[in-house]
Formats: structure tokens, C-alpha cells, sequence
């Protein structure tokens, strides 16, 4: 499994040949700099360590900065490690492309952090249906969760019960999109669909057209 990071710029369409309106995401992504290779031998797994966008060497500490010297790399924002990935012919220092691991078609998962939407109720938050005709007098109880209890019996209430809390900020993974144009002068992927995060959110994504046809 191959992979890249990327950063959300938004949404915009484009026209197929039958002239069909394709929603698609553009993702920027720039050359990824190789910062660790990750061996059997060595750590006991295979794993490539990716490092990209720019950041102020001034807010680096020491260490950090001694890990990217070492790859002969300046200090990056994001850094992110690809299991299972050992790019061919390429060592510490070097960089990957969009070409070197994308083709228009590919299918590809794309991770990055939801928004956060905070507090929300049972409804928004696990899409609970809520009383609805108001029947037996709920006057007031539309999106109320309803009983939760376990009566004497367990006399409690069970982990994983779904309640209202904190929505969004996570982790998502949004899995089988395809790879619908390639800019690369601007260093640009259009991808079909829509992908977690906020504009300007730091991504990863994963090439799955290998391990799909294998």
C-alpha cells in the first residue's frame, strides 16, 4: 500500500466526455520527503516515513530538527508514516511525486480530522428519529434520547450506549474514492467526492487500486 500527504484546498466539478458534472475534491499535494525507512530487520515492520509542507525551523526542537537533518530534509508541518510501503530505488532524503504513486482511476482512502461540531444531541449525533407524531403526550420530548435505564438489572447503564456528547474531531476515513484528474504543474489531485476535514486540513491518502485488483 502506497501513499501520500496532502492538504484539502475544497470542492469544485468537473465534466466527464458525455458531459456529465463530476463533484470532485482538490487536495494539494506537494513532493513528500522520505524522513525514515522502516525495515523487518531494523524495527520489525516495513514502513516508509513521509514528511511534508514547510515549517519555521525556529519553533523545532533539537531533536526533531536532528531527525530532518538527517534526511538532509528542512523542517516539515506533517509527518506521517505508510505501512507496508518501501518505495523502490529510493532512499533516505529523496522525494515522491503524485506521479510516482498515482494514476487517474485509481481508487484511493483518504484519512484526515472531521470537524468539530461539539456538543450535540442524539439526534445529530447518531441520527436517532426522536418521538415524532408526539403521541401519549410528548408535548416535549421530540429529540429526547428516551430511557436508557436497566431497571434493577444490571443496574447500570452499558458502555458504548449512545448518548449525546462531543461530535466531529476524529480521526475518519473515508474509503473507495477514485482519482479523477492530476494537475501536476500545481501539484494538484482531484478526487471524486468529498473527504473529511476542513479546507486547508492535512490529509493522507492511501493508493488501494493495487491491494483492490490483486
Amino acid at each position: 500500500m502506497s501513499g501520500l500527504i496532502g492538504k484539502k484546498v475544497g470542492m469544485t466539478s468537473i465534466f466527464d466526455e458525455l458531459g456529465r458534472s463530476i463533484p470532485v475534491t482538490v487536495i494539494e499535494v506537494e513532493p513528500c520527503t522520505i524522513t525514515q525507512i522502516k525495515t523487518d530487520e531494523s524495527d520489525g515492520y516495513n514502513a516508509v516515513q513521509l514528511a511534508a509542507f514547510d515549517k519555521t525551523g525556529k519553533n523545532v526542537s533539537k531533536a526533531v530538527k536532528g531527525h530532518f537533518d538527517k534526511a538532509g530534509s528542512s523542517p516539515k508541518k506533517v509527518v506521517s508514516e505508510i505501512r507496508d510501503f518501501i518505495p523502490e530505488g529510493l532512499e533516505l532524503g529523496d522525494q515522491l511525486t503524485i506521479e510516482d504513486v498515482f494514476n487517474v482511476g485509481d481508487l484511493v482512502d483518504v484519512v484526515g480530522i472531521s470537524k468539530g461540531k461539539g456538543f450535540t444531541g442524539v439526534m445529530k449525533r447518531h441520527n436517532f428519529s426522536g418521538v415524532g407524531d408526539q403521541t401519549h403526550g410528548q408535548h416535549n420530548r421530540e429529540r429526547a434520547p428516551g430511557s436508557i435505564g436497566q431497571a434493577s438489572d444490571p443496574s447500570r447503564v452499558f458502555k458504548g450506549t449512545k448518548m449525546a456528547g462531543r461530535s466531529g474531531n476524529a480521526r475518519t476515513k473515508v474509503k473507495n474514492l477514485s482519482v479523477a484528474k492530476i494537475l501536476s504543474e500545481s501539484n494538484m489531485l482531484l478526487i471524486t467526492g468529498s473527504v473529511p476535514g476542513p479546507k486547508g486540513g492535512y490529509l493522507e491518502i492511501y493508493n488501494q487500486s493495487e491491494e483492490v485488483t490483486s
